[in-house]
């Protein structure tokens, strides 16, 4: 193929992707009181979690912008639309870049792509099912005075929400990665091993940017993701 041929196939993979995330948009704004009612669950007394440890919590959330819930609405259908479209979103960049592997290559790859689905929802479920309400309930429970009062905006929660579920998904997409850099032999298992202190670093300090950097938030991130590091080792052929 020419290069404008090749142009003119990643245009088609990327139409397809946005307009798939555009029609499952479509599909959440169609029902917002489902769809916040799943948001907003971690904020609430009956949430799985609390219920499960005995702990008490609970916290209501103010809106103090007149389009505030509007545009959230939007932006969180998109969001949700993003996450349910991505296993379609990485079988189109698989289709595109399959015809470029040798033989010995697709194997792994394709391995690797279907892989990353899984772990992308293992991550979103780990954000919003352990580390989210932790968070909140550690941030609720801390005060500074009995005189201030823990009055937190819908923005506010939201902001958390996509780094603690969203982001924490695509950084479970490591162990794909490293799979694939292993299979084209850009790294191999002694290097990871040998890499192991740096990593631990560099995974507490992007636990530190996801979280809102208290001590407790951040080692519950830090441990499933160093985690991914030695389960990156196991998926390396050598």
């Amino acid at each position: 193929m020419s290069f404008w041929d090749h142009v003119e196939e990643l245009r088609g993979t990327l139409f397809r992707s946005v307009l798939a995330v555009c029609l499952l948009s479509v599909g959440f704004l169609c029902i917002p009181k489902t769809l916040f009612k799943a948001v907003l669950w971690p904020t609430q007394g009956d949430f799985f979690l609390y219920k499960l440890l005995g702990w008490n919590f609970g916290m209501e959330l103010i809106n103090v912008e007149v389009s505030a819930q509007f545009f959230m609405h939007l932006k969180v259908s998109v969001l949700c639309g993003l996450v349910l479209a991505f296993p379609y979103i990485i079988w189109e960049i698989w289709k595109f870049i399959a015809p470029a592997l040798y033989q010995n290559e697709k194997k792994a790859v394709k391995k690797a792509f279907t892989l990353s689905s899984g772990l992308f929802y293992l991550g979103v479920a780990v954000g919003y099912c352990i580390v989210l309400p932790v968070c909140l309930l550690f941030f609720m429970n801390y005060t500074v005075s009995d005189a201030i009062a823990n009055t937190i905006t819908l923005g506010s929660y939201m902001s958390l929400f996509v780094s603690m579920v969203f982001l924490i998904g695509l950084l479970f997409e490591f162990p794909s990665v490293i799979l694939v850099l292993s299979t084209l032999g850009i790294v191999n298992r002694n290097q990871l091993k040998g890499l192991r202190k740096y990593a631990a670093v560099v995974v507490l300090i992007l636990s530190a940017l996801i979280t809102p950097s208290d001590p407790f938030s951040m080692f519950v991130l830090a441990l499933p993701l160093y985690g991914l590091y030695e389960f990156s080792i196991l998926l390396c052929k050598k």
